[in-house]
């Protein structure tokens, strides 16, 4: 449960980031995008990453520990990753 908090916290600083970098048409999320366009982005992606651990505290307390898990690795892998690439080789 731990590592995914922190892995959405880190996909919110990253994707804040990277809309300040390169504007809002980098975010690929249609969920995340709608929030943003109606809330700005710090209130968007927030209600959206406090939803997703709200999500992920249902599932732990309903022991459903293996889903939260691959969500974890999920995140790192279609969220974490791109954004250290483009972090990488855009700046």
């Amino acid at each position: 449960m731990l590592v995914f908090v922190v892995v959405q916290g880190l996909d919110g600083v990253l994707t804040y980031l990277g809309v300040h970098i390169w504007g809002m048409s980098i975010e690929a999320n249609p969920l995340v995008s709608s929030a943003v366009s109606m809330a700005g982005v710090g209130a968007g992606l927030t209600a959206t990453k406090l939803f997703a651990v709200g999500l992920g505290i249902v599932l732990h307390l309903r022991r459903i520990h293996l889903i939260v898990a691959l969500l974890s690795v999920f995140y790192i892998a279609v969220a974490i990753l791109p954004w250290a690439v483009l972090f990488m080789t855009l700046q």
